[in-house]
């Protein structure tokens, strides 16, 4: 059973029966196909079904020449909303199965982030007519997440507020100035985080970690797809999942000025989420790779 079933409301499936009914069920009366050559006697296909707005699960396999159709994996989704990067992304194949991950260079996050990529279909049929690389991408981002907690906000003014968007602006530049070997840069930010370190190490004698850090995103466990994220929560709704009537928290986050969607089980959620507190979990990744219509 896919770990991440229960953040699309699915908490008490575990039962293999049910879940193969399940499987079943998507494939002949899924809301969304895809189909492409995958450059052999094959047909690649992706049947999904939304359960609740905007999230679902899609299954992916094969149609061999017989037009047999030959069930591969499935994987639950939350499609997110707006633009979260327009930075160059990279895709991957997975070892194991005809799956794809993405790599995103944000400057905004730090570090190199990488995703389980939603629409593979369209990234195989580009791939396989030779039109890679296409410019003018855009990722749309989204998360699930089996456990998580809110936080109350720390207390910012106005002032305060234009401040820290004053140095994260500053910051990137500098980011970018010193990814095209500005030496000047670089310093700059070796000593911008040595100032940190010192002020955060002297203020967490008497101080919660929670009201010094205001949001983070960072790698969690092995798995290169998901991370530790602490982030403001822009935007709130709550959805039902409809076979099961499972209640699912979506909520839009900003964190480290990275925009996306998230969704948790209301049952794996401590706290009430409200626009302004923050969210603070484990999450599973996932991204939308926009292609240009014209």
């Amino acid at each position: 059973m896919h770990k991440f079933m229960r953040a699309i409301g699915f908490g008490k499936l575990t039962d293999r029966t049910e879940q193969q009914k399940l499987i079943t069920d998507i494939i002949l009366n899924a809301t969304h196909r895809a189909y492409t050559s995958n450059g052999e006697e094959t047909i690649l296909a992706e049947f999904s079904e939304d359960f609740a707005k905007d999230m679902g699960i899609a299954v992916c396999g094969e149609f061999d020449a017989n037009d047999r159709f030959t069930y591969d994996y499935f994987y639950p989704y939350l499609r997110g909303s707006g633009i979260s990067s327009c930075e160059d992304i990279t895709v991957e194949r997975h070892a194991d199965k005809e799956s794809y991950a993405g790599i995103c260079d944000d400057i905004k996050v730090g570090v190199s982030l990488i995703f389980y990529l939603q629409n593979m279909v369209p990234y195989v049929k580009a791939q396989h007519t030779n039109l890679l690389p296409i410019r003018g991408t855009t990722l749309t981002l989204s998360g699930l997440s089996v456990s998580g907690r809110i936080l109350l906000p720390i207390s910012k003014n106005d002032r305060q507020k234009q401040k820290i968007q004053k140095a994260s602006l500053n910051r990137n530049q500098l980011i970018a100035a010193a990814r095209q070997g500005d030496e000047s840069a670089i310093e700059s930010l070796t000593l911008e985080d040595m100032d940190t370190y010192t002020s955060i190490s002297r203020k967490i004698l008497t101080e919660d970690v929670f009201s010094l850090v205001d949001t983070y995103f960072m790698p969690y466990g092995v798995e290169c797809d998901q991370y530790s994220v602490l982030g403001e929560i822009l935007d709130v709704s709550l959805r039902m999942n409809k076979v099961t009537g499972e209640e699912i928290y979506v909520m839009h986050l900003s964190c480290n000025d990275l925009e996306f969607d998230i969704c948790i089980n209301k049952q794996d959620l401590f706290g009430e989420p409200q626009a302004g507190r923050r969210f603070k979990g484990v999450i599973w990744m996932q991204g939308f790779i926009n292609y240009p219509t014209a």
